[in-house]
């Protein structure tokens, strides 16, 4: 695999974090959320494959808990690793600040996103009812959890 690097979010690059965004999902996060997760008490990342960005991810963290709000791989570049990178490098963000437990939610029919949290030790422990917006209406969302102590 070429070279990866992470950088903090910071509101110059919220351009660039867009235009992932609004490829990889059907109901994309708007600048503003993004840039008020520009603030202390997120981890706002840019993922880099040598000079060009290719995903984020934000993750709350409070106490003894960690929220995985938005990871976002773009859609040429799924399927290589990289989102696998990504999520490891923010789970060990959510360590690094004292978090015991990460949760986070999913749509249900994103099979191939919920497969990489379960292989990477996510369990499923709800799901949310008509939960994200959809094109037809409103989908659910798998709730997951993973264990940050052994």
């Amino acid at each position: 695999m070429t070279e990866m690097r992470f950088q903090p979010m910071l509101p110059k690059d919220v351009d660039a974090v867009m235009i992932v965004e609004l490829a990889a999902f059907s109901h994309p996060w708007t600048r503003g959320i993004f840039l008020d997760c520009i603030k202390p008490g997120y981890e706002s990342w840019m993922l880099f494959r040598e000079d060009q960005q290719v995903g984020h991810a934000v993750l709350s963290v409070a106490g003894d808990e960690s929220h995985l709000l938005n990871i976002s791989v773009r859609p040429q570049d799924q399927n290589t690793g990289l989102g696998a990178a990504l999520l490891e490098f923010i789970i060990d963000r959510a360590r690094q600040r004292g978090a015991e437990v990460t949760f986070l939610e999913v749509r249900a029919s994103n099979l191939t996103a919920a497969r990489l949290y379960e292989r990477f030790g996510f369990n499923e422990i709800g799901r949310r009812p008509n939960y994200y917006p959809a094109v037809t209406g409103k989908e659910d969302a798998l709730v997951m959890a993973y264990s940050l102590v052994d």
